[in-house]
């Protein structure tokens, strides 16, 4: 037989539905709880118990919660008894009270009154996500005055803190997630919606990835950067940077960039520190695709995987120091990292064939490890 426990957790299942039906101001009915009809066959003394363990939690003695029908049922194993044919909830107050909601419901009520007062556009959003208002109740008033500085400033154009909104400093950022799908609703017609981070998104500043590189060329450093040969600058400033270069080098380990100041000094080049998987952030460079360009990975599957990614914005870039020849004279037996890339590669023939042998035995050359003579002759 179904057990008091059992019961308030069904009805727990009916909650989110419920506040649902306050947003599209339906009226309660009747709540049926589906019970259970078998009872235990062992003892008449084990069925009272059953009987009497539902019965105490019930509307009749405790004043609140579900109600009982019981009809005399002629039972195989027990005679004649008293059955439960039906479990239900008479009314809100007692649905809510067997459950505890009664203040939260008073929340939601008044919080859901206020944001349509504001944003009426909301009310299907409310519906779909009744929980992520309750999950929100005190939040809402800064919430909404997020919203309201949204609606009438789309693009501001400023840092998420730099915003003239009477929050938390930090208010908007630990609250991203929600600010978020409200905004894709109110301001639809402002979003970028081929970004997903916040910032991006709804045309904030944003604190931006360095792009870090040196100056092999020491007239150009001379001349442009005050003889600095090292140097790190947002990414938008490096899109724009306006260089007498004919060659770049892009190295994926940091350490690799550092062997870079003593290479053999090289004219009108540059050396990118691309960082692995990071080097989408050189994605929208265009002035390197009238360049001579170089990309110098690890000798492993995901150094391959990077120099696949790379080609994809810059199709004329090819590998240095990432073939056979190297990889045989200077492996030392390391193991790499397994891949789970499955998808076509933008690869040579001998790189993809490189590719599949580092893959099969899970084999790695770091670039750091190739020796500096051995860099200097190849550049």
């Amino acid at each position: 037989m179904i057990t008091p426990k059992e019961i308030k957790d069904k009805t727990e299942r009916k909650y989110i539905s419920f506040l649902q039906s306050l947003v599209e101001q339906q009226t309660f009915e009747r709540l049926v709880i589906r019970g259970d009809k078998s009872y235990t066959k062992s003892s008449l003394a084990e069925f009272e118990r059953e009987i009497q363990l539902i019965h105490s939690q019930s509307k009749e003695k405790k004043g609140f919660g579900y109600s009982l029908d019981f009809q005399k049922v002629k039972t195989k194993y027990l005679g004649t008894q008293d059955l439960p044919t039906s479990i239900y909830f008479e009314n809100e107050n007692d649905f809510l009270k067997f459950l505890g909601k009664e203040n939260e419901v008073n929340s939601f009520k008044s919080n859901v009154e206020i944001i349509l007062r504001e944003f009426p556009a909301l009310k299907d959003w409310i519906i779909k996500n009744p929980k992520k208002v309750t999950d929100n109740s005190n939040e809402w008033q800064s919430i909404l005055q997020v919203c309201q500085y949204f609606k009438q400033n789309p693009k501001p154009n400023l840092y998420v803190r730099e915003l003239p909104i009477k929050v938390h400093t930090k208010f908007i950022e630990r609250n991203k997630s929600i600010i978020r799908e409200l905004l894709d609703i109110l301001i639809c017609e402002h979003v970028n919606i081929e970004e997903k981070e916040f910032e991006k998104r709804f045309y904030l500043k944003y604190a931006e990835p360095q792009i870090r590189f040196k100056v092999l060329d020491k007239t150009i450093s001379d001349n442009f950067f005050s003889g600095i040969d090292d140097i790190a600058i947002p990414v938008s400033q490096f899109e724009k940077l306006n260089l007498p270069i004919n060659k770049v080098l892009v190295v994926e380990n940091k350490t690799t960039l550092y062997t870079t100041l003593t290479l053999p000094k090289m004219d009108n080049t540059i050396a990118i520190f691309g960082s692995g998987f990071s080097v989408f952030n050189l994605k929208n460079t265009r002035w390197l695709d009238n360049l001579k360009l170089l990309y110098w990975g690890d000798i492993d599957v995901q150094g391959f995987e990077i120099l696949s990614q790379f080609r994809t914005y810059f199709p004329h870039a090819i590998n240095t120091l990432m073939d056979q020849q190297t990889f045989n004279q200077f492996f030392e037996n390391d193991n790499g990292t397994p891949t789970t890339t499955s998808s076509k590669l933008n690869l040579t023939k001998e790189e993809q064939q490189l590719y599949e042998l580092l893959k099969l035995n899970n084999w790695r050359l770091e670039q750091e490890k190739i020796p500096l003579y051995y860099v200097k002759t190849f550049l």
